[in-house]
């Protein structure tokens, strides 16, 4: 029984190995197929077939976009033919143990059937029990001829299912060798769509190397613009800032003239305590009241999976940070840019309060506060919400304008109090 008990275990353990290495390569699957639906949809928003300095900037900027995007799915491509390559070697030890167990067990059937075949008749069996030397040596070797008998079925039984097992643990190898052959081959498909992306950015840079004084102007515009709508947004956010740190402070002196009528005695003005940002969390203590310390927490760790602030396909078509539009021309970005398809809309990337709504060259700007973390969406030609508003996760904020060749642009920012950060690091793609 004990022998039983032990070889259902065994084909459990191996049934639900092949269980989690089909489910692991399903997860592979997933994973770029997300990645896969994303650069289809990207590949929909269209191109301006205009030769002007702009729509040929925001070709090259939409193009940069999607090569990234591609070179990003040949990564996980590559990162999961690796990972498949590691189940593979796996597949393979688990198989030759198998096999080496197979042969063992039917080395021992082979040896127990020849050894019962040289004792195979009753008269040798019955001389084998009663030529014992006493009543117990008798019952010992009865018990043995039972046991051997049962031993003998077991092995046979075993032998049956471990040939099962190793037929199994086959065809899951080859299920993952064939995974990984499909995986290599839509790898080199994807390098040679990234080779064609890579001569179409090419060309666009020849063109613009002759109008470089335009691209100059042009850049230096975007440049101006985007400074005086930082220095709005960075007003607004100081404002933001001192209107949480009045109510910290008001939840303070609430506090301690709660605690003081418990005790009978006068009250301290607990908000005037002089912050030491040496001790952890007395400076937020001041800065934040109860629930915007909650909702930060919150936000905090929804980091890397919080959904992207705009509807349908996009292209990120401008970095965080400083980067490289042409080899001489740069831009520092305090936010990212997001390429939508017409009609596309604002959405709000986590729940939260709408802190200011302004317009900005005749569009709307609005932020949204998550604590001590706010997020900022920028050239809306229409707005849905109101200040004050409450907010959920991917509730509508607005519709994302259209520049004259009908590219809606959504410039996105992410704060925490007066420190700029990378969306892209918060959000999940």
């Amino acid at each position: 029984m004990k022998n039983i008990l032990l070889l259902c275990l065994t084909c459990l353990f191996l049934l639900d190995a092949s269980a989690q290495t089909t489910k692991k390569i399903q997860e592979l699957e997933n994973q770029r197929n997300e990645l896969q639906q994303q650069i289809a949809a990207s590949e929909t928003l269209l191109r301006s077939t205009k030769k002007d300095v702009k729509s040929q900037l925001d070709n090259l900027a939409l193009i940069n976009g999607q090569i990234e995007d591609r070179k990003k799915y040949i990564r996980s491509i590559e990162n999961d033919v690796q990972s498949l390559n590691n189940e593979i070697n796996t597949l393979q030890r688990q198989l030759r143990g198998l096999q080496r167990e197979l042969k063992d067990k039917k080395d021992k059937y082979g040896a127990s059937v020849q050894y019962m075949y040289r004792n195979k008749s009753i008269q040798e069996k019955l001389m084998f029990i009663f030529s014992a030397e006493n009543l117990s040596q008798t019952y010992r070797r009865l018990r043995y001829v039972r046991e051997y008998a049962d031993y003998q079925r077991l092995q046979a039984i075993e032998i049956e299912r471990k040939q099962k097992q190793v037929e199994a643990k086959k065809t899951e190898l080859e299920t993952t060798r064939s995974a990984k052959e499909k995986l290599l081959q839509e790898g080199e498909a994807e390098k040679k769509k990234l080779e064609k992306q890579e001569k179409d950015k090419q060309t666009i840079l020849n063109g613009l190397k002759r109008k470089q004084r335009n691209i100059q102007n042009e850049i230096n515009k975007k440049r101006r613009s985007a400074n005086r709508l930082n220095a709005q947004i960075d007003r607004l956010i100081e404002q933001e800032i001192e209107k949480a740190r009045k109510r910290a402070e008001e939840e303070a002196r609430k506090k301690a003239k709660e605690e003081a009528a418990k005790k009978g005695t006068k009250p301290i003005d607990k908000s005037k305590v002089v912050e030491n940002p040496a001790v952890k969390g007395t400076v937020d203590k001041f800065r934040m009241n109860t629930e915007d310390r909650k909702l930060s927490g919150t936000f905090e760790k929804n980091k890397g999976i919080l959904p992207m602030p705009i509807t349908g396909p996009y292209v990120i078509v401008g970095r965080y940070g400083q980067y490289a539009v042409t080899k001489n021309v740069r831009l520092d970005n305090k936010g990212i840019d997001i390429r939508g398809k017409a009609g596309a809309k604002a959405r709000a990337i986590f729940d939260g309060e709408v802190s200011a709504i302004f317009k900005y060259n005749g569009l709307n700007n609005v932020l949204v506060r998550h604590g001590n973390y706010i997020s900022v969406y920028c050239n809306l030609s229409t707005v849905v919400v109101t200040k004050g508003a409450k907010v959920t996760t991917r509730q509508e904020i607005g519709t994302v304008h259209a520049d004259a060749s009908g590219n809606p642009i959504l410039h996105f920012q992410l704060r925490k109090e007066t420190t700029k950060l990378n969306p892209e690091v918060w959000l999940g793609r």
